[in-house]
């Protein structure tokens, strides 16, 4: 009685929000979500929604804390940058003390079209709290091929954008953008970000989540809608139907959940380069005595890090590793088959 009286006081406010009330709070409730990266703008779009009460969060997140991530990375402290902590872990961590009420799943995992079906299943919307346009991409192959609501959210400088995308009744990604950008591309380790920018476009897309899990679908915008908080622009541009002429909702084309678009080995900003890995269990333990004489090695049950000036190494138990210090995949790739193994 007392756990219902103080969830009636938990989410008073909200109910009296005559789009929600009693029934739409209920709606919530029952409601599964899955956000697929937890840095700035996956911390605020699964903060939001855990205090809003929605009562299944999954969180896939690859990455791990940095004392950098503090300024807009709404969810972690200190303590978890030092720790170096998974991003997905702290996440769990610090919204299940926000509300126990809500089950909270951790995925240490890079959202892969071999993982990806697993990741994302037995859930009512997905997320997007990534920062790439592959993962974007591959995300987008899944909820078309499998009819699966989902919203695309981005934010650098202080600009942000985001759009629902309803399979069969909207415009998918590919509609929008049919190739990924090429060359040069600005990110937040390039151009900076606002975490003013962050909150403001997350807080649009979970806006628009919230009208679609308690079915008010015919309040949901059907628009290309973009910030710019410090230039003060705004615009929106109307999204329509599904292309006939799109290789992935018109010609059922998916390329990036088939693989075909998914590289080995990758650039992933903050001058590091990724080794994808795919489930090649390492054993911490023997590492740190076989990596002690060579250079600095600290561990939790989550990750590895391994300190060779210039270079940082971080290895996640299924194998994959982030090397820092470098752009040169060569670099990298010797790096990691000197120390790791081929």
């Amino acid at each position: 009685m007392f756990l219902m009286r103080l969830d009636d006081e938990r989410y008073s406010r909200q109910v009296l929000f005559p789009g929600i009330g009693q029934e739409g709070q209920r709606k919530l409730a029952s409601s599964r979500v899955v956000i697929v990266g937890c840095g700035a703008t996956g911390s605020v779009l699964s903060s939001l929604l855990a205090r809003a009460g929605v009562g299944y969060v999954r969180i896939i997140d690859r990455d791990y804390i940095e004392p950098s991530n503090l300024q807009r990375q709404v969810l972690f402290d200190e303590a978890d940058a030092a720790a170096s902590l998974p991003k997905a872990i702290a996440a769990e961590r610090k919204l299940k003390a926000i509300n126990s009420s809500v089950t909270v799943e951790a995925q240490v995992e890079d959202l892969t079209p071999r993982n990806c079906a697993e990741l994302l299943e037995e859930t009512d919307l997905i997320l997007d709290g990534t920062d790439n346009f592959e993962t974007r991409y591959l995300i987008n192959d899944y909820a078309v091929r499998e009819h699966r609501p989902w919203i695309y959210t981005a934010a650098v400088a202080s600009y942000g954008v985001t759009m629902n995308i309803l399979p069969g009744q909207t415009a998918c990604l590919a509609c929008v953008f049919p190739a990924p950008p090429t060359g040069a591309v600005e990110t937040c380790e390039t151009g900076g970000i606002l975490n003013s920018a962050v909150n403001l476009i997350a807080s649009a897309a979970v806006t628009e989540a919230m009208k679609f899990l308690v079915g008010a679908h015919d309040k949901l915008r059907r628009t290309l809608l973009s910030f710019d908080a410090w230039h003060n622009d705004r615009s929106e541009v109307r999204t329509g139907q599904p292309r006939a002429e799109c290789t992935v909702c018109g010609q059922r084309q998916f390329a990036f959940l088939a693989g075909r678009a998914h590289a080995h080995i990758s650039l992933c900003g903050r001058n590091s380069v990724q080794i994808h890995e795919r489930r090649r269990p390492v054993d911490f333990a023997e590492l740190v005595t076989r990596l002690s004489p060579h250079g600095e090695v600290r561990h939790t049950e989550y990750v590895l890090k391994f300190l060779r000036p210039p270079y940082e190494l971080t290895l996640f138990p299924d194998g994959r590793a982030i090397i820092k210090g470098t752009t040169d995949i060569g670099v990298a790739r010797s790096l990691y088959a000197r120390f790791i193994g081929t």
